[in-house]
């Protein structure tokens, strides 16, 4: 990988986005390249934890490769609305871990993740309407994330705030005063995941995605299906045993 860092340890495989002279821009490579990891994905890993490196998370779009992109521009932002929805639908838990710029492309990543941390002083921001562009493919996940009313103001003002703002708003669900907190509080978020059932974990997360979407009825009907699958099946029976047992389940570390 040329843009991005890969440390997997204990079922997490942690992902630096690794062009720090650019606080991180999201270039074509670096939207492949993550489309690559998640698509090479298997059920070794059980979380996923996105950091930048450099002290910044993502600026946005790589503006060197819209200016080169030509008759490709259609192409190329449409890629990185699938690389959102790929990393959104993954059944393994997305963390992100956010610092200095959270802006455009790396607002849309924060906006697709399944918990979100935060340096309190982060930027955050839709600078695109500024540049005279638009927020083509972030702005479906943004809306999902914050709401409508939230999403047009922000959109339509390119306004920056922080990481206490971005908490306020529901984008991130947890802000930090320093590195040290971060670090505690990723801990022990990944803690609290891993004591969770991997399938069980998969499920629960395609379910939720689909409630925004799916008609009731349909819904709980496939979830109903679910449920019975994971009462009989492998982990439901161990999580059972465990609890009668009084002792953690397999998965748990």
């Amino acid at each position: 990988m040329n843009t991005l860092l890969l440390e997997p340890h204990n079922g997490v495989l942690h992902i630096t986005l690794n062009r720090p002279d650019s606080r991180n821009a999201m270039s074509l490579e670096m939207v492949n390249e993550l489309r690559t990891v998640v698509a090479q994905l298997d059920s070794q890993v059980r979380a996923l934890v996105i950091s930048g490196a450099g002290g910044h998370f993502c600026a946005g779009a790589d503006v060197k490769d819209l200016v080169t992109a030509g008759n490709r521009l259609q192409a190329l932002n449409r890629a990185f609305g699938t690389l959102l929805q790929e990393v959104e639908a993954v059944p393994q838990v997305v963390i992100v871990v956010l610092q200095g710029a959270v802006l455009g492309g790396g607002f849309g990543l924060a906006c697709v993740s399944d918990i979100a941390i935060a340096d309190h002083q982060a930027q955050f921001g839709l600078p695109e309407t500024s540049l005279g562009l638009l927020p083509a493919q972030i702005a479906p996940f943004v809306v999902k994330r914050i709401g409508l009313t939230q999403a047009r103001r922000l959109a339509l003002t390119a306004a920056r705030f922080d990481g206490l703002e971005a908490e306020r708003l529901g984008v991130v669900h947890f802000t930090e005063r320093d590195p040290q907190a971060l670090a505690e509080r990723l801990d022990e978020v990944l803690g609290q995941v891993l004591k969770c059932a991997p399938g069980a974990n998969g499920r629960t997360k395609a379910l939720l995605l689909a409630s925004v979407e799916q008609p009731l009825g349909p819904l709980l009907d496939e979830a109903a299906e679910w449920f019975a699958a994971a009462v009989t099946g492998e982990e439901g029976i161990e999580g059972m045993q465990a609890f009668v047992q009084k002792r953690k389940p397999r998965w748990a570390k």
